[in-house]
């Protein structure tokens, strides 16, 4: 018997494709990313099948190359996925995600009496695991939260 296997979502010239994303995250780094209020031809695949998750969504973004520093700021939705970067439809480079240490600008503090929402400063979060659980500690207010209040999952 002859495995026939047909491409669930269009390969890329030139661009980037976030693969692995666990299912229901993907609108999430959409919109983190700003990606549907851009230009960009924007490929997306939601509830997938994966042997690894199960389900998966995945994301192809033609003609925007991310960096692994970018990448890294998704870990908080995504901390498994891979980041390709293709050009000429070739994997040009690979990598998988990681928790970076901090995140800077890319999350409002949610404790309304720190000093981000009343003066020109860029947001900053220290993250780290405590029992399992991602935490992101303000560096201004030094107050911790969980990824979910911070990131409104």
């Amino acid at each position: 018997m002859v495995e026939k296997r047909k491409l669930q979502v269009e390969a890329i010239l030139m661009g980037t494709v976030i693969d692995h994303i666990p299912s229901g995250q993907g609108i999430k780094i959409l919109r983190k990313l700003r990606l549907l209020d851009s230009n960009l031809r924007i490929t997306v695949g939601f509830n997938l099948p994966s042997k690894e998750l199960g389900l998966k969504d995945i994301i192809k973004v033609e003609n925007r190359l991310f960096n692994e520093m970018e990448a890294n700021e998704l870990a908080i939705f995504a901390p498994r996925a891979t980041i390709n970067v293709i050009d000429e439809y070739q994997v040009q480079n690979k990598f998988q995600m990681s928790t970076p240490e901090f995140i800077e600008g890319m999350f409002e503090c949610p404790n309304s009496n720190c000093i981000t929402h009343n003066e020109p400063v860029q947001t900053c979060f220290s993250l780290r695991y405590y029992k399992k659980t991602l935490q992101m500690k303000c560096k201004y207010c030094e107050k911790s939260f969980s990824k979910d209040i911070v990131a409104g999952i």
